[in-house]
This record gives structure tokens, sequence and C-alpha cells, in this order.
């Protein structure tokens, strides 16, 4: 019987407000508007899942661990999803305190603003990286051995990162293009690597939770816990099953009347009562690697390609990323913290994700909290304050330069 590996991505992004042409050298508060008018600010969307989402599963999850003593989990929490509990909802963070108290709850490292940075910038890669770490010590005493990229982004180039900076295993999308004939049951070795290992998400049985629990049209609807527990346990190719997945299924992707609880709750019990165990990432990498991963070309969990084009795929997308990392030598030089702290708020994968122009079943997916009309305008609202930025750290730097002369 394989065992299974719980984890949960718990991310918010500090999501722009309506910044217009006006705002440019007036307005230099980007993120934070609590107006009634806007109905998906940072604070609204925060206080509404962790009342539907957050509070209610960490409650069944800390019911689940005391009551099964051989069930654990994983998680990864981002840096900017700690900072929006510390300002709108704390007592999220003391659910989650109390869920790494009970030593059964792993939680991994990855870059502190879910960013893009791999992508342009390895230094500022790892930067936030160290940043994150910083926090989860400070929160949670915890110091994480297994790394998880942004959307489970991942080739060659960032295993060899990953393990020059000492992590021991990564976490990366099962897709079909780098498995081909294999399975995404077994841990796999990164080519070029010498002691990283990576786990693999079983994307079918993750979005069976994930995306198709309520969908009354899926051929095996309804979903029982034992039903699914049923199709772990026949399992009969690989060691484990890596059941990966947006924390927010649990409440708000898939709602409470859907029935989504009450599967959480029977779930560790059917599958313990079937014969499988469970592991955390680290428990995870105690078995040996049966093969090389060859994956030169970037892979991510985001949309049916499982590529990069949920973020790069249009050319509004790649001119926000390239003016956005051009900007980063000189907004780092100046080492002004509110500017370098906007600055790196802005490499968050959401908003070119929010630029989006795909449509079909992934485009439902870009809407989700959203808090612009369209792709345009979510272009035209970061081009703005990236512009306002621009202009401040120009600025900034002109009069430091005087100040120098004078001096």
């Amino acid at each position: 019987m394989p065992n299974v590996c719980l984890y949960f991505q718990v991310h918010q992004p500090m999501r722009l407000k309506k910044y217009r042409f006006f705002d440019i050298g007036v307005d230099d508060n980007y993120f934070d508007d609590v107006s009634d008018s806007q109905k998906r600010n940072n604070k609204k969307v925060m206080e509404k899942v962790a009342g539907k989402a957050y509070l209610p599963t960490n409650a069944l999850l800390l019911e689940l661990l005391n009551k099964h003593p051989e069930f654990n989990l994983s998680f990864s929490l981002t840096g900017v999803f700690l900072e929006a509990c510390q300002n709108y909802a704390p007592e999220v963070i003391k659910s989650f305190q109390r869920l790494t108290e009970t030593g059964r709850v792993e939680l991994l490292a990855e870059t502190y603003h879910h960013s893009l940075a791999f992508l342009h910038s390895k230094s500022e890669f790892r930067k936030q990286i160290q940043l994150h770490k910083k926090i989860l010590k400070e929160l949670f005493g915890a110091s994480p051995k297994v790394f998880r990229n942004t959307e489970l982004i991942f080739n060659n180039e960032l295993g060899w990162e990953v393990e020059g900076l000492g992590f021991d295993g990564v976490l990366a999308e099962g897709a079909d293009q780098i498995l081909n004939w294999r399975s995404p049951n077994f841990v796999y070795r990164p080519k070029g690597c010498k002691k990283l290992k990576v786990l693999l998400k079983n994307y079918r049985l993750s979005d069976d939770i994930a995306f198709r629990f309520s969908e009354k049209s899926w051929s095996e609807y309804p979903l029982t816990a034992e039903k699914y527990a049923g199709w772990i346990s026949a399992i009969n190719d690989g060691d484990l099953v890596n059941l990966f997945m947006d924390y927010e299924t649990f409440g708000e992707h898939q709602w409470e009347d859907s029935g989504i609880f009450e599967f959480l709750k029977l779930l560790p019990g059917e599958l313990l009562k079937s014969g499988n165990g469970f592991v955390t990432v680290s428990e995870a990498l105690k078995y040996e690697p049966i093969g090389e991963l060859d994956i030169p070309n970037f892979t991510s969990w985001a949309d049916l390609e499982r590529d990069l084009s949920a973020w790069t795929g249009n050319p509004m997308q790649k001119d926000a990323l390239k003016k956005l990392f051009e900007l980063e030598e000189s907004v780092l030089k100046l080492d002004n913290q509110r500017l370098i702290d906007s600055w790196r708020k802005l490499t968050t994968s959401d908003h070119f994700y929010y630029m989006c122009t795909k449509w079909f079943a992934d485009g439902d997916v870009h809407k989700y909290f959203n808090p612009h009309e369209s792709p345009y305008e979510a272009f035209i609202t970061f081009m703005n304050v990236l512009t306002d930025l621009k202009l401040r750290v120009e600025n900034q730097s002109a009069a430091r330069e005087a100040k120098r002369k004078e001096d």
C-alpha cells in the first residue's frame, strides 16, 4: 500500500487597488484600499477566506491529528499570506501554530513573496527564500529542509540552485510531458543533482478533490472518502501518492455545502482503514530515487498546459515582468525599505496571472479573487504603479547624488 503525502499551499497576494494614471506621482499606497466600493480588497478577502476556509479547516485538522496518531501533513505558507494574517486575521496564525505544535505538521520553504524571481534574478530568488525562512523561524520555530517554488515552477536549473542552497527535497508537478510512461508515485532525482530528491504531484488524484469534487456532471460524483481511499489503496505502481493542492480548496473553492468538510473529516480514517499510511514531505524523502528526471523546460501546476504560459503567455505579461526586474538594481541600491517592500510585492506571481488572456476552462480559474475587470485593466494598473515606483526611485537617487556632491 502506498503512503499518502498530503501537502497544502496557503497563499494570498497583496492585490493592487485601482491605481489610475492620475495617481502617479501623488499616491504611493498601491495595495491597501479598504473603501467599501472595492469588494475585493485585501482585508475583505482575507476576512472572508479566513472565516470560510482557514479557521474551520485548521480546527478540523487539529481534531483529526488528535484522533489519528498516524496522521500527518505538510504546508507552505507564503510570507505575504502571513503578513496579511498579521494585519487582518491574527487568529489564523495562532491556528497554524497550534497545528505545528503537534509535531506532525511540517512547513516548507519557498519565496517570501510567492514570486517569479527565479525567472529573472537568481540573487533576488535567494534573498526571498532567506526572508521566508526568517519569518517561519520567528512565528513557528521552523527550519525547512524541503523547498516548494511558486506554483510548482521547476526545471533542471532550479533543481541545481535549490540543491546548492542546502535543501534535501523539492516539489514539482507530475506533468505528463516529463513523466511520459513513468509514474508520479515514486521519488526521483533531478538531472544533474547529487543529493536533491524531487516529489511529484499526482495531479489526477489531487485535482479530483481540488477541482472536480463538486462538479455534478463528473462521472464519479459524488466523491466519498471511502471511494477515494479505495482508489489510493488500489495503486500498485509506487511508494507514495503525493496529494498537493491549494488550501482554499476546503471551504472556498469547494463550499461547505458541497460536503468537502465531511469528506476531509472521514478521509484519514478511511485511508488508515485501507492500510495506507501518511508521511510528511521530509518523511517521503526516505525513499530512494528510482531514476533521474530530465526537465529542461519549465513546468508548473497551472492550467492545462502546466507550463509558464499562465504568467508569461502574452506580450503584456512579458513586458510587465521585464520592466519590473529592470528596476531591481536601482531599488535595492537605495536601501529604502518601503520602496523595496513595494517592489518585492510587485514580484508576486498573481499580478501577472491576472493579465492572462486565456479563456475557456483556464479562464474561469484566472478570475478567482481577481480585483480587475479584465487582463488589460490588470496590466494598465500594474504599469501605472510601476511608473510611480520608478519615478520615486529616480527622485530619491537624484536627491542622494545631489547630497553626495554637496558633501
